[in-house]
């Protein structure tokens, strides 16, 4: 028998519904069952599209994510980061706050979990940032041997979750903007005024 394939609008609608179920229970607590239920699908397929609970879930943290920070380029690193910044407003940064808050903690007891996060979210993500970081170096702005390069990903993971921690307040366009013209390019020996 063929396999047959979601519609691009009906896989989008089952992503949305486990991205609003990790919010609500958290990754442990999500089950394939209460998937289904909510999407009105049966569980035979859902396994037979992602083969597992945590493919589900990092693919549908990708689908989240549309677009590549690899085909972001303003020709300035400074323009980059904040193009990087506006493709989400302040609504959605809370929510993929709380998702990623949520996952931290599942990563840490889900070996297959962290596996299918790093394939399909973080080295996507990585690969696009090396991307924009190289084209910096290529351009002049970034000397080639600055040891911040190699940092980058770790301070941006940090000011997301340093923030709620140290402030109680949730990560914003407003924060970011002032973190990475403080913090980040400083770091790159890249003039936030330019």
């Amino acid at each position: 028998m063929a396999r047959s394939r979601l519609t691009p609008e009906r896989e989008s609608e089952l992503y949305e519904a486990v991205l609003d179920l990790l919010r609500e229970v958290g990754y442990d607590a999500l089950t394939m069952d209460a998937v289904a239920a909510r999407t009105h699908s049966s569980k035979a397929t859902l396994y037979r599209q992602w083969g597992s609970k945590p493919q589900l879930v990092a693919r549908a943290l990708r689908h989240n994510k549309p677009v590549s920070l690899g085909e972001i380029d303003t020709g300035t690193l400074r323009g980059d980061f904040h193009a990087m910044l506006e493709r989400t407003d302040d609504c959605q940064m809370e929510k993929d706050s709380a998702l990623m808050r949520g996952l931290a903690h599942a990563v840490h007891d889900n070996p297959d979990l962290h596996r299918a996060l790093r394939e399909l979210l973080i080295e996507p993500e990585m690969t696009g940032l090396d991307e924009v970081l190289r084209r910096a170096v290529d351009r002049g702005e970034v000397s080639a041997d600055n040891l911040a390069l190699k940092l980058v990903p770790h301070m941006l993971i940090g000011a997301f979750v340093a923030r709620p921690l140290i402030e109680d307040q949730p990560v914003d366009h407003a924060f970011l903007s002032a973190y990475v013209d403080a913090v980040v390019l400083p770091s790159l020996g890249v003039s936030p005024g330019g």
